[in-house]
Order: structure tokens, then sequence, then C-alpha cells
């Protein structure tokens, strides 16, 4: 009879959650501020954010265009199809890894504004609106999900030039689309910034779980931020038997 390793997995998977502990760190300090008396930089950056959209309203426009653009759902709708893409090629496991990974951010994120019930802003004369609770901003969560999964699946059929341009064009939509939250008056700044960090947070843990199978599968380590989470081939569906 297998049995399964665990004495091999109990310190990776203790390495890879001290490291997603780290990285919520700045996390919880947000959540802290969060629960107290509206702070000086959350309000000041707020007012003059509004104050500037309500004097160009071509830029407003722009901004909600773009919010709705690379918001929550198109980035569901993308992971979905990458995932479809990695079943037909016969990744079970890696699309089973992007699902679980926005999925489980996700909900984390919904469970989160629930649990602190943080107010958004009520600004006068309102450019846009927006239901629920606060903090952490969902928008920001999910944009972070989605484009750092849809960067991790992509990286293995990018060349190395074209790897970092990715990195930076994701990191561009995600500060871009945190952005426009606060900008339209939906969001303070410290819940875009702890939406940003749960989701690295997210996806580093998500991440080193994944190179934890690998590894004890007796496959070789590899560097998720330049290689992808699976480097090896993709397989093609004729070669499927």
């Amino acid at each position: 009879m297998t049995t399964f390793p665990f004495r091999r997995l109990g310190p990776r998977l203790t390495v890879a959650a001290f490291a997603a502990a780290l990285i919520m760190i700045p996390f919880f300090l947000l959540l802290v501020v969060a629960k107290m008396p509206l702070n000086r930089l959350d309000s000041g950056v707020a007012r003059e954010l509004h104050a500037y959209a309500l004097a160009h309203p071509g830029v407003t426009r722009v901004l909600i265009v773009w919010t709705d653009l690379f918001g929550p759902w198109p980035w569901r709708v993308a992971v979905g199809a990458f995932t479809v893409w990695l079943l037909v090629r016969g990744r079970r496991r890696l699309a089973l890894w992007a699902i679980a990974t926005v999925t489980a951010g996700g909900l984390i994120g919904l469970g989160l504004k629930i649990l602190v019930a943080r107010v958004r802003p009520h600004l006068p004369d309102p450019v846009a609106l927006a239901p629920g609770d606060s903090f952490p901003s969902g928008h920001a969560v999910n944009v972070t999900l989605g484009a750092g999964v849809v960067t991790l699946l992509l990286l293995p059929q990018l060349p190395r030039r074209g790897r970092r341009l990715a990195w930076t064009l994701a990191w561009f939509v995600v500060v871009s689309v945190g952005f426009t939250r606060i900008a339209l008056g939906v969001h303070w700044v410290s819940d875009v910034v702890a939406g940003i960090v749960l989701g690295v947070a997210v996806i580093a843990a998500a991440a080193a779980a994944f190179e934890t199978w690998r590894r004890d599968t007796g496959r070789r380590p590899t560097a998720p931020l330049s290689e992808g989470l699976e480097p090896e081939p993709l397989k093609v569906p004729d070669e499927q038997s």
C-alpha cells in the first residue's frame, strides 16, 4: 500500500504558510486601520480625487469603462477559458489550481468584507456607486488574482523578454484598476491596498502548494515568477489516448 509522504510535505507546506503569513502582515495592519476612525490619508485622497472627477467628467467616463473592462467578471471568464484550454491539453492539476486559486481568493475577500463591514465613502454628488461593504476592495482582490493567475499560466508560452512584459502589464492593470476604485469614490486607499496584498498572498500560497506537489512527484524545481508554474511542453490533444 502506498502512503502519502507527509514527512516530506509538512516542512514545505510550513514554509509556504510562513511566506504567505509574511505577505499578509501589511494586510492585517491595514485591517487595523480599517477598524479605526477614518485616517487622513484615506479621507484626504478621497476628497482630492472626488473633486478632480467632478471637474473632469470625460476622465471619469474613461475610469468607469476601465474599471468595468477589467473588473472581477472579465477576469473570471478569462481564467475559466484558460482552464478549459488546460483541460484539453491534459493539464488537469494546473487547471484545478487556477480555478481553486481564483475561487478561494474571491471567497476570502467576500468573507472579510462581511466580517469587517467597513462603510464605503459617502461623498457629495458621487460620480459612481457600488453596493456592499468596502474592505477589502473586491475589484482589487479579483484583478490581482486574475492577472496573476493568467500571467503564471502564460509565462511558459512566452520568450524571456515577453515574460517581463507580461508581468509589467499585469501590474499596470492591477494598479490602474485599483486607482479607478479610489478615483470613482467607491473605495478608500486602504481598501485597495489591502485587496492587492490579499490577492498576492493567496497566489503566493497557492503557487507554493503547487510547487510542493511538483517536487513530491519527482519533477524538477521551478522558478514560478520567471518560468510559470509548469514549464514542461504542453500535450497536444492528438497525443492523448
